[in-house]
C-alpha cells in the first residue's frame, strides 16, 4: 500500500485531479486548464499541442475540436492519446495515457452553445490545420458565416469532443532537492480498480 496522505490522498483519482485543477483555477494566471496533448501520426512520429480541457467526468477526461484538424485524424487513427497537465504556480503536473472517443452528441452541443457567438461562429469558419492564404481571407470567411448562420448557429457537423478513458494517471509534486513525489494510478482497459504506486523521482 502506497502511503499517500494531503494533496494526493483519495480512493478516486478524478476526484484528486478536479481537486487540483480548482486549486489551479484560485493561482494559474491563464489557462489553468490547459493541457499538452500527444498523439501520433500514421508513422509513429508523435506531434503534440496546447488544448483546453473542458471536463473531468466520472471516469474519462474531455476536450473539444474540429474534427477535420490534425490532433483529430491522429486520434481517430490511433485511438489512443496521452496528456500532461502542468501548474507552475502550484508545482505540480498529472499525466495521462488512455483510449479515446468521440463526443458527438447532447453533451457536445450542450458545450458548444456554452461558448461565446464568435467562438461557435469561428468554428464553422476556420478549416482547421489547413493552408491559409492570410489573415484577411479568414476574417472574411467569418464574416460570410456570420451573415449566413446568424446568431444561433448550430454545432457543426465536423466538430465536437473527444473522451479519454485513461488506463494510466500519474500525480507529480515538487519535492526538495529534486525529491519529487509521484503516485500512479494504473487499470486494464475497461476495468474499474485501479492499482497505485509511488514512483522515484
Amino acid at each position: 500500500m502506497s502511503d499517500r496522505s494531503g494533496i494526493f490522498a483519495g480512493d478516486d483519482p478524478f476526484a484528486i485531479a478536479r481537486a487540483w485543477l480548482a486549486e489551479a483555477e484560485n493561482s494559474e494566471i491563464n489557462d489553468h486548464n490547459a493541457i499538452a496533448l500527444s498523439t501520433v501520426d500514421a508513422d509513429g512520429l508523435p506531434n503534440a499541442r496546447m488544448v483546453l480541457l473542458k471536463e473531468i467526468e466520472a471516469a474519462a477526461f474531455v476536450f473539444y475540436t474540429n474534427y477535420e484538424s490534425a490532433k483529430a485524424r491522429e486520434l481517430d487513427s490511433a485511438g489512443k492519446a496521452a496528456f500532461v497537465m502542468h501548474w507552475k504556480s502550484l508545482r505540480r503536473q498529472i499525466r495521462v495515457r488512455g483510449h479515446v472517443s468521440k463526443e458527438e452528441g447532447p453533451q457536445a452541443d450542450a458545450y458548444y452553445k456554452s461558448r461565446s457567438l464568435k467562438s461557435r461562429l469561428g468554428a464553422w469558419a476556420s478549416r482547421q490545420s489547413r493552408p491559409l492564404s492570410s489573415r484577411t481571407a479568414l476574417m472574411a470567411e467569418v464574416a460570410k458565416i456570420t451573415a449566413l448562420k446568424g446568431t444561433n448557429p448550430d454545432r457543426p457537423p465536423f466538430w465536437g469532443g473527444y473522451r479519454i478513458d485513461p488506463v494510466e494517471i500519474e500525480f507529480w509534486a515538487d519535492g526538495d532537492f529534486r525529491l519529487h513525489d509521484r503516485f500512479v494510478w494504473r487499470r486494464q482497459l475497461g476495468q474499474q480498480e485501479w492499482v497505485v504506486e509511488r514512483l522515484n523521482p
